[in-house]
This record gives C-alpha cells, structure tokens and sequence, in this order.
C-alpha cells in the first residue's frame, strides 16, 4: 500500500502544498510549530476521514477558509485510488474515490489502511481506561473495516438504556427495560468478540515490538466487563444481578463501556508503574504492533504515520527504533531536527507551512 501523491489546500496551517510521496522511509524535518504533524495528520486523513489529534472537524480548515481540500492518489490492494475530501468548517464533508461519492467511512477504509502513532498515545498507557477502549475500537476498525459500526451500534443500545433508567420514578421496573436488556446483551456481546480479537491481533507482535526496543517484557491483555462463556449468558446474568444496584445509581453498570486493556511492563501494570520512558516505549510498540497486525489481514502493509517518536527514549533506545522502520512499507515520520533523521531515509523540511527538500 502507498501514497504516490498529495495535494493540500488550506488545511490547518497549510494555504497550498503538492507533495510526491516516495516509497519507503520519508522523514518530515522541522521545528516545534512549523507544520510538520499538521502535514502527517493531512496524509493519515486523505486514509481514514478523521484525525487522529481531534474529535471534530473544525480545527483542520485555517483560518478564514470554510473547506480544507485534500487529494491524492492510493496505491492498494493492486488497484489505484483518486481521493477527494472537502472537509468544511460546518455541514458534511464530501469525499470521492475515483470521482465517486463515498457515503460511508468503511468504503473507503476497507481500501485505504493507515495507522498513526503519537504523544497522544501515551494516554492509552497511562491514561484513563477510556483511551484503552478507544484504542482498542481503533484497532479493531483498522483490521476489520466492515465491521466499525460494532462500538457506534453498542453506544446506541446503551445510551437508550441508560435515560430510560434516568427518567424511572420509581416502584416497579422501566417498562421496556427486558428489551433494551436483550439489546444491550446482543450488541455488547459482539463488541466484547470484536475487542477480544482485535487485543490478540496485538498482542504477541506489540510484545515483540516493545522487546526489540527496550530488551524487556509487555504483557498486553483484555480486560473485559463481563467474563464467561457463553458471553451472551454471561452478560444477562450480570445485568440480572445488578439490575437493583442499577435502578438505585440510575445507570448501566455491566458492559463493554467498562472494559479495559491490562498492559504489564515487567510484570507490573504500566498504568502507575511503568516509567516515562517505558510508558512511550510501549506506546509505539502497540502502534507499530497494529500495523504488523494490519498488514497479517490485509496481505500488504498500511501507511504508518509515527510523530514524534524518538522524543522520549534514551540514545540507545532510538537507534534501536530507527533501526526497524525500512521494512515497514511506506513510512512517514515527524521529527524536529536532521540528527534524528534514520541513514538512508528521504527527508522533507517544514517551515512556516512550505515543504521543501533541502
């Protein structure tokens, strides 16, 4: 899979750039400020319509414009693919892929299949279990594209249930609750498979991942809410046993919206254990896991998209890393400065918006 070619125009600190992308290791140079993620973040959007900095849209237009516009040409799977996105300030972006409007995300990424790495990602280490559910739900869209409406179909289910035990009054049970209860079970029990598997897509590879770079041992596990087999009898007991504790907190206790991702370094959960350094290692390491994984359904390799990587690991550490990036397919890497840059990669500098190659 490769990025021959992107077009940028007015996306966030960038009025206009026109890139080609050559295969391999390309290195993005530039100072603290300068554009450098703003240009990574533009290549993995072309890829999966969404960044991976923000939840909305409105802080890639710059200012003053009311449509960023990006396009570029996909390599994929034996076919090419021309891809429009007009990302607007306000209403529905629109997207096509060889002139053709793309009404779902899924079409789209099923072609496309990109994975971005980032300092945000040390929240998903040490962070609040809710990064690790979003990360696992990432992972899971990112093998399994088709199946990326699972977590949405789950939220629905469970947001239905919780205002109906909002708004009880009291005395016997919500009307309708039974039936939300089936629902909940039926699309919980299939986000509960859908985590499962995508956790042991990454797990033996991010292991591999973090021991190639550090020498020593992540243990990455599921952690779910609801444990037992089958899992749909498992869930409709638990809900059936703390359905009084429910109706008395007024909110759903038992599902996949309280699962977890246990991450062990050296046998001690990283959360509140694992040192700084540690504590990114693993976070790159659950990254580049994911595109290993990705690569093992796909039978080709994603882009990968990694900012910043270097930043909080020790000399001996980094070579390492760099060492292990020029058989990953076409990788692109942010970094603020040439000493950084891995021997044999292309380099492009940023600064003030402009790319250049010297």
């Amino acid at each position: 899979m490769r990025l021959a070619w992107i077009e940028v125009r007015d996306f966030r600190s960038y009025s206009e750039a026109a890139l080609e992308v050559e295969p391999g290791l390309t290195v993005v140079v530039g100072s603290n400020g300068e554009g450098k993620t703003n240009l990574l973040e533009a290549m993995y959007y072309l890829c999966a319509l969404e960044s991976p900095r923000v939840r909305n849209d409105l802080p890639l237009v710059r200012s003053g414009a009311s449509s960023a516009f990006l396009r570029g040409e996909l390599e994929a799977g034996g076919g090419r693919f021309l891809i429009e996105v007009e990302v607007r300030a306000s209403g529905q972006n629109r997207v096509l892929i060889n002139r053709s409007p793309v009404r779902r995300k899924r079409d789209l990424r099923r072609h496309a299949r990109a994975v971005f790495s980032g300092p945000d990602d040390l929240h998903v280490v040490s962070g609040e279990p809710d990064e690790r559910r979003r990360f696992m739900d990432e992972a899971a869209r990112g093998l399994w594209p088709l199946k990326e409406g699972v977590p949405a179909a789950y939220e629905r289910a469970l947001r239905q249930r919780n205002r109906l035990l909002k708004d009880w009054e009291g005395g016997p049970a919500p009307q309708g609750l039974d039936a939300w209860d089936a629902e909940l079970v039926a699309r919980g029990s299939e986000l509960t498979a859908l985590r499962r598997s995508a956790v042991q897509a990454v797990a033996e590879p991010a292991a591999r991942e973090f021991g190639r770079l550090s020498g020593d041992r992540l243990v990455v596990g599921y952690a779910p809410s609801v444990e037992g087999e089958p899992v749909e009898a498992a869930f409709g007991a638990r809900l059936a046993e703390r359905r009084p504790e429910e109706l008395i907190r007024r909110t759903t206790l038992v599902g996949p919206h309280r699962d977890d991702l246990a991450l062990f370094v050296q046998g001690l959960a990283a959360r509140g254990f694992a040192s700084h350094g540690e504590a990114w290692g693993a976070a790159v390491s659950l990254r580049l896991a994911l595109a290993g994984a990705v690569r093992a359904v796909a039978g080709e390799s994603p882009l990968t998209f990694l900012d910043d990587p270097f930043s909080a690991l020790d000399p001996e550490r980094r070579v390492r890393l760099a060492a292990g990036l020029g058989d990953r397919g076409q990788t692109l890497m942010a970094v603020p400065d040439e000493a950084q840059v891995p021997a044999g990669a292309r380099v492009w500098y940023v600064k003030g918006g402009s790319v250049g190659t010297s």
